[in-house]
């Protein structure tokens, strides 16, 4: 993702992936509104196809009656946006090395220094503007940039596998217990995803690899009998996961900047992983191509910990609270009780799914001291309306398909068209009918979505202050 966004504002990028080939499983199932919605944003129309997950839950209390069926997240195998994400950043001229570690980091005022080591053993240099870990929760980038990853152990043992079977399986939702959690979510015609959880005991070491025996043992002891599937079907992928939480001590340190499960890991719960860090890599992407093309303004790739590391304490915060709904339950069933009555009532079904899919996240836009106006859109993305009515006024095209900024206008104003002229190349201005609601002369758009200058009056002066805050010197005279 972070490649793909590098690659439209022309940034040369290399991506160091140590797996030689795509794995072809998939540890996330889940694709959130927000992430959907930055797709469609990008004109990449890849998952309109896929259905609605079968269960969504905060803390396995069920939501997914509750919510508006246009929150409700997608189930989308990982592989299948690995995939899609891959393509998109070959396609965009990124250098993608697939077999290639990195082993060391050396950064300086001016730039990085990163050792990489080839299957074959042999190590060579590189030397970048910016390195960016996005290399998981044993991030090597973090490590060695010697950034600190603080946080709690897990307490729990988690046993996740798809499972190849002619034989026929229904579907368990995720069921908790006294021992723990189990689940059965069919994915296709013979393959079926099997997690087993149990709960207030020790995680097992790093490194120690799981055994279907293992798996087989621990479903029975969870669920209390054993599942038909493990014993007849292909076991085709196996994996760990606990309930440990940490956060980056920061995202940035120097030239070196982390992104995805490289700063925030946590209990894989409301499939809030995978999607914190496409956004991450949507915030991070078009700041730094910005100050590596030279005309970010002072302090906006700062803005980048400053807003994301906020939301990835939430992210540790939220999943730690549905981590303690779960044990021990012969103590929380009355709490899990009273949430699943308060879950029905609108007000708390929404704060929630916006807490967890990502749309209800407002960044603070004044922080370059310019007045961006009154509009409750300032620091929220641009409504999925507002964004299908300037594509219908671009020709069909998303005006966002480039990554660059969008300066909405409305036909019966004064176009600040002209305004935006010396900005040519960062922002697209385009014209359409008012959207119902929307008070502002003009809205400011960033790359990601979100607005950032909302001015009742269209003043030229006001909108010329939020251009050069977040798009730096004219283009015109740089």
């Amino acid at each position: 993702m972070l490649a793909s966004e590098l690659r439209l504002h022309k940034v040369p990028t290399i991506l160091l992936e140590r797996f030689a080939e795509p794995s072809g499983y998939s540890r996330s199932l889940t694709l959130h509104a927000r992430s959907a919605q930055v797709f469609e944003q990008r004109g990449l129309h890849w998952f309109e196809g896929y259905p609605p997950v079968p269960s969504y839950n905060f803390g396995l209390i069920e939501i997914q009656d509750y919510i508006d069926p246009s929150l409700l997240p997608l189930l989308v195998p990982q592989r299948d946006i690995e995939r899609r994400l891959e393509e998109r950043a070959a396609s965009l001229g990124a250098d993608i090395r697939r077999g290639q570690t990195v082993v060391g980091l050396r950064q300086d005022q001016d730039g990085v220094d990163v050792t990489v080591e080839q299957e074959d053993g042999t190590v060579y240099q590189l030397r970048a503007d910016y390195v960016v870990g996005c290399d998981g929760g044993g991030s090597t980038v973090r490590k060695l940039a010697g950034i600190g990853f603080p946080g709690t152990s897990s307490t729990a043992n988690g046993l996740t596998a798809d499972v190849i079977t002619a034989d026929k399986q229904g579907f368990v939702s995720p069921t908790l217990n006294q021992n723990g959690m189990f689940a059965v979510v069919p994915l296709g015609p013979e393959l079926y995803r099997v997690t087993a959880l149990e709960l207030g005991v020790e995680g097992s070491r790093d490194g120690v690899e799981p055994t279907v025996q293992e798996f087989q043992e621990k479903f029975k002891r969870v669920s209390g009998s054993e599942l038909g599937i493990l014993n007849t079907g292909e076991i085709r992928w196996l994996s760990r996961f606990g309930n440990a939480t940490r956060l980056a001590d920061s995202y940035r340190e120097g030239r070196v900047l982390l992104a995805g499960d490289s700063c925030h890991i946590h209990f894989p719960v409301s499939g809030q992983g995978l999607n914190t860090g496409i956004q991450d890599a949507l915030n991070l992407g078009w700041k730094l191509a910005a100050q590596v093309n030279g005309w970010a303004t002072p302090g906006l790739l700062d803005t980048y910990e400053a807003e994301r590391r906020p939301v990835g304490a939430r992210v540790c915060w939220n999943t730690r609270a549905q981590d303690a709904l779960l044990h021990p339950l012969d103590r929380l069933e009355p709490l899990r009780g009273l949430l699943g009555e308060l879950v029905r009532l609108e007000a708390v079904n929404r704060y929630l799914t916006d807490m967890v899919t990502g749309v209800g996240i407002r960044y603070d836009v004044t922080v370059f001291g310019t007045d961006p106006g009154e509009s409750s859109l300032l620091g929220r993305t641009v409504p999925d309306d507002v964004v299908a009515s300037a594509t219908a006024a671009n020709g069909g095209v998303s005006p966002l398909f480039e990554g660059r900024g969008l300066l909405l206008s409305w036909e019966e104003e004064e176009s600040p068209k002209a305004t935006a002229a010396d900005w040519e190349g960062r922002v697209d201005p385009t014209i359409m009918p008012r959207p119902a609601g929307v008070a502002a002369a003009v809205l400011l758009v960033r790359p990601d979505g979100y607005v950032v200058h909302a001015d009742p009056t269209g003043d030229p002066e006001s909108l010329r202050q939020a251009l050069a805050a977040w798009f730096g010197v004219p283009a015109t005279i740089s």
